[in-house]
């Protein structure tokens, strides 16, 4: 109770929630109560909350849209931050896009689109923010933040306000140094270049036509579930393997796409955990090949009792 009495000091009362169901803000569409979930509006509330979860060993969790993010059933016992709501604006100067890190990528992309700005057509049907594409440099379609990003705000996990160059983001496949380090992602700078708005449009329209053709948009997952394993694609492997349709309760390897696991509208965490590990386990059976998830994991699952 203490707690919860000192973060609505921190902040506004409607901003702190006990017990809200994960489930809500992820896209998988599962996942049980966090213990606090919090709206911060600016820097020096995060910064508060930081110092508060630090002083009372309190774990905490950032929170953009829930995009790459697995939530135990359990929820987590902890402090979820969550950056969207506040976090959303852009704007354009020139051929450099300034967005926080709770703009949606596609929203940011729209934005490169309406200005005559080319380069960040791949990010048009990407379903995250911002904050969480630097956090794991996304990418499609031959495209990522890597090549993109000029610079970004972000804080560490003691409140500090640090600017990273783009080498300092040390970004590379599904990492940065914003994952490595434990930091937050409050912004960042985008620089792109001038195109044809008519070129542009088409190439979003053109990628966001085939991911619907190839991706089980129509049910709520995480994206890619693993990583590319070095020389192979992990989709192929997993059909190769004869798992497209296999499923654990509504937790299945999509038909459409073998690389994505999808929730069939009641799937458990917990199914799609299990799931997970015996598509990888056959994968290393029959090729020898291991496979990591890309999806991140928040909570306790069952093996970590």
């Amino acid at each position: 109770m203490e707690l919860e009495q000192k973060l609505k000091q921190l902040l506004e009362e409607e901003d702190v929630v006990l017990g809200e169901e994960m489930k809500y803000h992820t896209t998988f569409r599962v996942g049980g109560p966090a213990h606090f979930f919090v709206t911060p509006k600016t820097e020096e509330q995060l910064q508060s909350v930081l110092k508060l979860c630090k002083e009372t060993d309190t774990p905490w969790f950032i929170l953009g849209r829930g995009s790459n993010l697995l939530v135990s059933d359990r929820g987590f016992d902890g402090v979820v931050i969550h950056m969207q709501k506040h976090w959303n604006h852009y704007h354009t100067e020139e051929n450099r896009i300034f967005a926080q890190a709770g703009a949606m990528m596609s929203a940011v992309s729209q934005e490169a689109l309406r200005n005559g700005l080319t380069g960040f057509e791949f990010a048009s049907g990407i379903p995250g923010t911002i904050g969480g594409g630097l956090r794991m440099n996304a990418g499609a379609y031959g495209g990522e933040m890597k090549q993109v990003v000029l610079s970004a705000k972000v804080m560490d996990s003691n409140g500090t306000v640090l600017e990273l160059s783009k080498d300092e983001l040390e970004l590379g496949y599904r990492t940065s140094t914003i994952g490595r380090n434990g930091y937050i992602a409050l912004s960042c700078v985008i620089e792109l270049q001038p195109g044809d708005p008519d070129c542009i449009r088409s190439t979003m329209e053109e990628m966001n036509a085939k991911r619907r053709q190839k991706q089980p948009l129509e049910y709520g997952s995480a994206g890619s579930t693993f990583k590319r394993p070095d020389g192979y694609f992990a989709g192929k492997l997993i059909q190769d393997a004869g798992l497209k349709g296999f499923s654990i309760g509504d937790a299945q390897v999509s038909e459409k796409h073998a690389g994505f696991v999808i929730n069939r509208g009641n799937a458990k965490a917990a199914d799609i955990m299990k799931l997970c590990k015996e598509v990888s386990r056959r994968v290393h059976e029959q090729f020898g090949v291991n496979l990591e998830m890309e999806v991140r994991r928040l909570g306790k699952f069952e093996e970590e009792k």
